[in-house]
């Protein structure tokens, strides 16, 4: 059989690497419901802990179920290694927590995530790590808030929800000359779409809950190692044992060691089981929220209540030419942001949809809504808001795989009550 990495991405997304447990025969990774593992002898067991022999110990540490995931999506961003965590905003604590001490700085796109934001100015603030907000697409701005302080650089693939697609490979180039390490957090895009380390990137995050899972059952996130950075120490002083320990996957092995065993930050084993159930399906469904959300956006423009629509897909659109280029005209994503009059239309465009879920999630496999100014981001001062492009016009629509033609039908009914 082929190496696993020559097939195409839709045959490795079901397929993925050979297990590294023995499944007696299964084709489908077992549940693996235990807290702890028993060794059959006290040698086997003190070399486990010791690093000298791999196996598992204990549920909070490592666990088959969970192994299997790390695998497979190691494989699909093309890494080294991962380690899987119970949700997306603990990769991204895990992450950042291990390339940071007091004093330290680090450069951040400012289309964030509401609680990447938050975490990244305000809790960090509290242990003296300082983040430099700076415009993702802006490549001068970032080279310019770099300092003798700064310990890497950070991006989303696409912005949510402000839908702006950074330069990773130029950014990439940017930080390696100054020794930084690039961190891409890649769950509107997926692997699907694009592989941050294939353009330059030494890190990347995803919150598993998201598309990789597709069908909003799962809470999970992952930190993968693409293992080519090496971690000068003039900038990680602290990372001499990690990379006597481990090489070329010693971020992985810092995250783990410091923060994800002590944080406790595990994932449940029966949660990245549906993880891995929601993966088989992955390529596909990028194709057709993709299609789907191409065609709505296109839908959504021709409609005189609807005063703009924000989607990479539209040639009009400030990121189609970066999108295209570093999406290798794969698609665009699967979500898309558009204005009503205010936020009082926005409401009662909301509650008059039938079909179309309104909650906090995206990336499902259902389609669904929600007002970022009046829920995710409602304790945000002025300020604040607009720094991230959120308006109270706006609204943000994560497009399912439904029939398209039953989406926009639902969609017209909704704005017909205007």
């Amino acid at each position: 059989m082929a190496p696993k990495e020559e097939y195409h991405f839709n045959t490795r997304v079901i397929h993925g690497p050979p297990s590294s447990e023995d499944w007696q025969g299964a084709t489908l990774a077992p549940i693996f419901q235990t807290v702890s593992h028993r060794h059959a002898t006290a040698e086997s067991l003190s070399q486990t802990f010791s690093g000298q022999k791999t196996g598992h110990i204990y549920g909070r540490l490592s666990n088959p179920t969970i192994r299997n995931l790390e695998e497979k999506l190691t494989l699909l961003e093309g890494g080294l290694g991962a380690v899987v965590t119970a949700s997306g905003m603990a990769a991204i604590t895990n992450a950042c927590m291990a390339l940071l001490r007091a004093g330290d700085e680090f450069v951040a796109g400012n289309s964030l995530f509401m609680s990447t934001y938050l975490l990244f100015t305000n809790v960090f603030k509290k242990y003296d790590m300082t983040v430099r907000l700076v415009e993702s697409s802006d490549l001068d701005e970032i080279e310019k808030a770099i300092n003798a302080r700064t310990r890497f650089i950070y991006l989303e693939t696409i912005g949510n929800p402000k839908m702006d697609i950074p330069d990773l490979e130029k950014t990439a180039a940017i930080a390696h000359r100054y020794g930084l390490p690039l961190i891409v957090d890649n769950t509107i895009a997926t692997p699907y779409l694009c592989r941050p380390l294939d353009l330059g990137a030494d890190i990347v995050l995803h919150s598993t809950t998201k598309y990789l899972s597709g069908h909003g059952a799962a809470t999970g996130g992952v930190i993968i190692d693409g293992g080519e950075f090496s971690w000068p120490e003039d900038r990680f002083p602290d990372f001499k044992p990690f990379i006597d320990r481990k090489g070329p996957l010693a971020f992985l092995d810092k995250a783990w060691r410091e923060h994800h065993i002590n944080f406790g930050t595990t994932q449940a084993p029966f949660h990245a089981f549906l993880t891995i159930i929601g993966l088989d399906t992955l390529a596909i469904r990028m194709e057709r929220h993709m299609e789907n959300t191409l065609e709505v956006a296109g839908f959504l423009k021709e409609i005189p209540e609807i005063t703009w629509v924000n989607y990479p897909g539209l040639e009009d659109n400030p990121s189609h030419e970066m999108a295209k280029k570093q999406f290798e005209g794969k698609g665009f994503g699967g979500m898309l942001t558009f204005g009503l009059k205010d936020q009082a239309a926005c409401f009662k465009f909301i509650d008059g949809l039938k079909l179309i879920y309104h909650l906090a999630n995206l990336g499902d496999c259902k389609t669904l809504v929600i007002h970022p100014y009046s829920t995710q981001y409602v304790s945000f001062d002025e300020s604040k808001r607009e720094a991230l492009a959120i308006a109270p016009d706006m609204i943000r629509l994560s497009v399912g795989i439904e029939a398209v033609e039953d989406i926009c039908k639902d969609l017209k009914q909704a704005l017909n009550r205007f």
